[in-house]
């Protein structure tokens, strides 16, 4: 499939690791795993977001606005080649409801159009309006990599409903520097020890969930990967002050 488009509520939670183990069996049990959780087992995504050189995307983003959106590339494990397959994706979250719209290239292709707009010589019709609508955020926005983001996620459906979908990351490593996909996955821990757990619906949040979640202590939270990297560069860019006593 060329591409993914979907509009969705995405509610968001942060646990520890007894949190976790309490729940997952539970989710386990009415839900499906994703095909790439083998067994339960988790698989790595990794990510560089595209900002303009003034942190533009991101500080409006961290405003909390009615309308954002976010630029992105993905694979799923390393992009080792040219020919490796990536996604090239334009999130936007509007009054609440998040829609993404999703371009599946081939890495080198991916480069060539952030790059300057070149296109591959063939590709589906589909394919090419997403990356009318990228190619017009670019023209509004001049972004260039800005953070490489990776992740261990597992990943659950629901049984009745796939839409209704609710994924797991740990290990969130994030860096500023070596911007490609090539690369691989290091960096710093944005969570160590915790997971960050998103609940992402079509339509009502399920009762059941709803107290699952309360009896285990969990309550929602308001958080961004990329927004927290992001004030954590912040900070560490901040000039260290020492005090010195006087008289």
């Amino acid at each position: 499939m060329a591409i993914s488009t979907f509009k969705r509520i995405e509610k968001k939670f942060i646990l520890d690791e007894s949190q976790y183990q309490s729940i997952i069996p539970e989710l386990a049990t009415g839900m499906r795993f994703d095909d790439n959780c083998t067994d339960g087992q988790e698989y790595a995504i990794h990510n560089i977001y595209y900002d303009t050189a003034d942190s533009g995307i991101i500080r409006h983003s961290l405003a909390r606005p009615y309308y954002k959106e976010k630029l992105r590339l993905r694979s799923y494990g390393v992009a080792a080649s040219p020919g490796s397959r990536v996604f090239l994706e334009l999130k936007k979250k509007v009054g609440g409801i998040v829609s993404k719209r999703r371009a599946i290239l081939k890495l080198g292709e991916a480069y060539q159009f952030l790059n300057d707009r070149t296109r591959p010589a063939r590709m589906e019709f589909i394919n090419a309006q997403v990356l009318n609508e990228i190619e017009y955020f670019m023209n509004c926005h001049e972004v260039s990599p800005a953070v490489f983001i990776s992740y261990k996620r597992q990943a659950l459906f629901g049984l009745k409903d796939s839409a209704f979908r609710i994924t797991f990351d740990r290990s969130i490593i994030t860096r500023r520097d070596q911007l490609s996909l090539e690369k691989g996955r290091f960096g710093e821990e944005l969570l160590p020890g915790r997971y960050l757990m998103e609940v992402k619906i079509p339509g009502a949040f399920p009762v059941w969930l709803a107290q699952l979640l309360s009896e285990n202590g969990i309550y929602k939270t308001r958080f961004s990967k990329y927004g927290e990297e992001y004030n954590r560069y912040l900070k560490s860019r901040q000039p260290a002050f020492s005090l010195r006593k006087t008289g």
